[in-house]
């Protein structure tokens, strides 16, 4: 895992009171966390993700991600540095209300 990996790891989702998954392998692909309670893929993006070659191979991965029901949340290795109670706040939002996760919701 890249530092950023783990940042989010240790400090956001391994605490979370649902189930996450590293590493998880879905279809022909390995996704850095996967969420299978909320169907939710969790994708954090080096600098070769935004290469013409990354961004096509990324845009062919979600949409074959989504084919499978799943939602795919990306964010760039800058944003866990610069935003990290952003990011997770995001993620927050795309867990489904009728999953538990507490005290983490706003209002």
């Amino acid at each position: 895992m890249t530092r950023e990996e783990v940042k989010l790891w240790k400090c956001f989702l391994q605490p979370l009171p649902v189930v996450v998954k590293r590493q998880k392998v879905i279809g022909n692909y390995v996704v850095d966390f996967y969420i299978p309670k909320a169907k939710l893929v969790i994708e954090l993006d080096g600098s070769q993700h935004y290469s013409d070659t990354g961004i096509a191979s990324d845009r062919k991965r979600d949409s074959d991600l989504n084919d499978l029901g799943l939602t795919v949340l990306r964010y760039s290795n800058l944003d866990v540095h610069r935003n990290f109670d952003g990011v997770c706040a995001d993620i927050v939002r795309h867990i489904p209300a009728e999953i538990e996760i507490g005290h983490l919701r706003e209002g």
